[in-house]
């Protein structure tokens, strides 16, 4: 029998001990199209065990193929993946064709400093339209810090892409292609605020092009469904089969823990915080149940024809 001052003591004890964050549970299963492949072969699972993800599309460079057969194979059903290659390289159609071979689902995250209109891209979009996968390109007009660059800069003329690759499946991501929901932005800002002006140049693409898709990650997507919630809420409802998850989150487990945001001071905002509970939060607050259910799962496996299970 347990004497008081060994109860007492005992409970003290439990009372010190932190309580176990559970995951969040989203109503239905989770797909993140945008996460990065990590250092360690657990450190993957970590973030999507912590933010109550179902299964995870990695992000990779070429040569890691290895590693995610192995990740693979410890977490049966957890994770997809997509290449990225240096673009400016004249191998990179090669390595990439290799990578699809071996088992990626399409081509990305393509972050280089060249035009979208320009030669680099255009061969990467009869490449993806050739392998029969998306490739998804992040756009950016305003450097986030000095000497970081610009990347597949404008966006706001990549209407004439999407009608000369029309067998291609883009998928936009990143500040340009958000900020421009609204209709007067000028590239003056990465993420901008206030209210969004109707008739923006994302709106329209989503709507005119059926080969174009949208990545909700980052700061960037969280910023644009943050900034006028009554825009949001009819935006996600008129393009709820266009728009997909993902978290593009740099915290290590899925908590907010580790860093979050790292590298990019403009993103203070999000700093400390788990971007995809932030943003699944916001999507489920904003949209109907069945639409949510399209933008969390059903659109990412749809688009990169990932198998079910």
């Amino acid at each position: 029998m347990m004497n008081r001052r060994a109860f007492l003591a005992a409970a003290g004890v439990c009372a010190a001990a932190p309580a176990q964050e559970q995951a969040p549970d989203w109503g239905g299963p989770v797909l993140d199209i945008h996460l990065h492949l990590r250092k360690g072969p657990d450190d993957n699972f970590r973030h999507i065990e912590g933010c109550g993800v179902r299964k995870a599309v990695l992000l990779s460079r070429v040569g890691s193929t290895e590693l995610i057969r192995a990740m693979q194979a410890k977490y049966p059903g957890r994770f997809v993946w997509a290449a990225s290659a240096d673009i400016t390289k004249p191998d990179a159609a090669a390595v990439l064709t290799q990578a699809v071979k071996d088992g990626a689902l399409g081509l990305g995250e393509i972050k280089y400093h060249v035009a979208a209109d320009g030669p680099e891209l255009r061969r990467m979009y009869e490449l993806a339209a050739e392998l029969n996968v998306p490739i998804l390109l992040h756009f950016q007009e305003v450097q986030h810090f000095e000497g970081e660059g610009v990347f597949s800069t404008g966006f706001k003329n990549f209407a004439a892409m999407l009608k000369a690759y029309p067998k291609t499946t883009f998928i936009g991501h990143a500040d340009a292609f958000w900020a421009n929901v609204s209709a007067d932005y000028a590239n003056e800002a990465a993420y901008p605020t206030g209210p969004v002006k109707r008739g923006g140049v994302t709106d329209k693409l989503l709507a005119d092009y059926p080969n174009l898709f949208g990545d909700l990650s980052a700061n960037s997507g969280n910023n644009a469904l943050s900034r006028d919630p009554e825009f949001t809420a009819g935006f996600l409802v008129r393009h709820q089969d266009k728009l997909m998850f993902g978290s593009d989150c740099s915290c290590a487990d899925g908590k907010g823990g580790g860093g979050s945001a790292v590298g990019n001071p403009a993103a203070s905002r999000l700093a400390g915080k788990c971007v995809a509970r932030e943003t699944l939060g916001l999507v489920k607050r904003s949209a109907p149940a069945n639409a949510f259910r399209k933008m969390a799962w059903e659109n990412g496996h749809r688009v990169f024809r990932i198998p079910r299970g």
